[in-house]
């Protein structure tokens, strides 16, 4: 059941703790999701549900730095001590690698919601035949300039006052600018959703309530430009399915505009196949907004096809 917390040690050195639904019924694939910026797993247990549901036998994770995850290099806060990127995405590929082990035969579904999109595509291109589909919803892969002045500014925290502490200014030029830009806030995440219930289990949450280190602002940052890369892009199957989200009022992604400039941006790069959604009202947590019930299930119609067109390959190679 999802509510159980699982371990499982990667190669990296990770213990990860995970949780995990199965399938109901004949089971159609294998979804794994990868959760956003201090948040955790845990929080997915409806999302893991409703794709139980739909036939798919569940995993999701917290990456390091996260949740009930430990390794001796990965407090509250950092990736690791050095090539962060690298383990985080490593820690996925050996997610994915246990759950094929598990259900062997099955396509892989991966999900990324924000910095989990960011980490999903990463995982994407440097294992481009690993998984059938790709999901990224809530995901800012255009930072611009404002993103390069913002390693040049986590480059300065780190020669004055080391890697292993919190930022002092990406905070403030993100989650706190962005809950400023609601009109009429009621608490200061309330740019996460319009659902005060889900905005308050969030501020309640002890696991949501700490603060990234200036070497996992970096990391992120470092997700952010590679993973959008042509050298990477190039890398994965033109046919690839991928399945982009956004919200109209999410001011982490401008409104959900950055959402459709990755979608040119991966069709400019020759992926072909990309489905779009931009959700109207919506803030940043699509999974915990009004009207989330729409979204998923436009995202299990999705899925079926995405892991439909597998099952039609593999009759015709056999």
């Amino acid at each position: 059941m999802f509510t159980e917390a699982r371990r499982f040690s990667s190669p990296t050195g990770a213990l990860i703790a995970y949780h995990h639904e199965a399938a109901r019924g004949e089971p159609r694939g294998i979804l794994l999701i990868c959760h956003g910026l201090i948040e955790h797993s845990r929080r997915y247990h409806a999302f893991a549900r409703a794709m139980a549901e739909a036939g798919f036998h569940v995993y999701a994770h917290d990456h390091r730095g996260h949740g009930e995850t430990t390794c001796i290099d990965a407090p509250l806060g950092r990736f690791a001590g050095r090539g962060g990127v690298h383990k985080v995405v490593a820690d996925v590929r050996a997610m994915r690698d246990m759950a094929v082990a598990e259900y062997p035969n099955l396509p892989v579904v991966l999900f990324g919601h924000s910095m989990g999109g960011l980490i999903a595509l990463n995982t994407a291109t440097m294992h481009p035949y690993a998984f059938r589909a790709v999901a990224i919803w809530n995901s800012n892969f255009n930072p611009g300039l404002t993103g390069r002045f913002a390693q040049g500014v986590l480059a300065a925290e780190r020669i004055l006052k080391g890697s292993d502490v919190p930022s002092s200014i990406l905070p403030k030029a993100t989650f706190d600018a962005w809950g400023r830009s609601i009109k009429n806030r009621r608490t200061q995440f309330d740019w996460l959703s319009r659902d005060r219930a889900e905005v308050d289990k969030y501020a309640g949450d002890p696991l949501c309530r700490f603060d990234a280190s200036v070497s996992m602002w970096s990391d992120v940052l470092a997700l952010t430009f590679r993973g959008r890369s042509s050298t990477m892009l190039n890398r994965l199957p033109r046919d690839l399915p991928f399945h982009l989200v956004g919200g109209s009022h999410d001011p982490a992604t401008r409104g959900g505009r950055d959402i459709l400039w990755l979608e040119e941006h991966l069709r400019d790069s020759g992926l072909t196949n990309i489905s779009t959604r931009i959700y109207e009202d919506m803030r940043h947590e699509t999974l915990n907004e009004i009207g989330r019930e729409r979204a998923v299930s436009d995202f299990r119609i999705w899925c079926d096809q995405a892991v439909s067109k597998a099952d039609r390959l593999l009759e015709t190679l056999n």
